[in-house]
C-alpha cells in the first residue's frame, strides 16, 4: 500500500501569521497560512505543533456542508489533520487572512505581505488543486501530514 506525505514547511513569520509552502510527495502545490506558534495553545489562535499527523476525511459540521455546496462534484469531506494534542477539527481549507484560520491551515496560490502579516490570494484555486491531488492519494493509501 502506498503512503503519501503532505509537508507543511513554514518559511516566514508575520506579526500574527505564519506562511508555509505545502508539498505533496515533495512536489510544491500551494502556500499555506496559519496563526503564529505559541508555547501555550489559545483555542483557534495557535499554529499546529511541529510533528507528523494522519490525514482523514471529516464529514460532520457546518463547514463540511458549505464545502459540499461549493464543490458538489469534488467534495468528499473536509481534509482533517488528526491526532494533534489539544487540537480538534483542524482542516486544510480556503481563506485569505490569519483571522480566518481558527487554528487550521489555509491554502492559496499566491501571497502578499500587508501591514506586517501575510495574506493568501487565489485560495479557491489552490484548494481545488490540493483537494483533488490529496483525495487521489488517499484512495491509494494513507496520507500523513508533516509540519515543520
Amino acid at each position: 500500500m502506498k503512503k503519501s506525505t503532505i509537508k507543511v514547511h513554514r518559511t516566514k513569520q508575520g506579526r500574527h501569521s505564519t506562511l508555509s509552502e505545502i508539498y505533496l510527495n515533495n512536489q510544491f502545490i500551494c502556500y499555506g497560512l496559519e496563526n503564529i506558534p505559541r508555547p501555550m495553545k489559545i483555542r483557534g489562535e495557535t499554529a499546529i505543533p511541529t510533528g507528523r499527523y494522519p490525514l482523514g476525511f471529516n464529514r460532520e459540521g457546518g463547514m463540511n456542508g458549505r464545502y459540499y455546496d461549493d464543490y458538489p462534484n469534488l467534495h468528499r469531506g473536509m481534509l482533517e489533520i488528526r491526532d494533534i494534542p489539544n487540537f480538534s477539527y483542524v482542516y486544510f481549507h480556503k481563506g485569505n487572512s490569519y483571522k480566518q484560520t481558527a487554528g487550521c491551515v489555509l491554502v492559496g496560490s499566491q501571497y502578499v505581505l500587508e501591514d506586517g502579516d501575510y495574506r493568501l490570494l487565489a485560495s479557491g484555486v489552490a484548494y481545488k488543486k490540493l483537494y483533488s491531488l490529496v483525495t487521489e492519494e488517499m484512495a491509494q493509501g494513507p496520507v500523513e501530514v508533516q509540519v515543520d
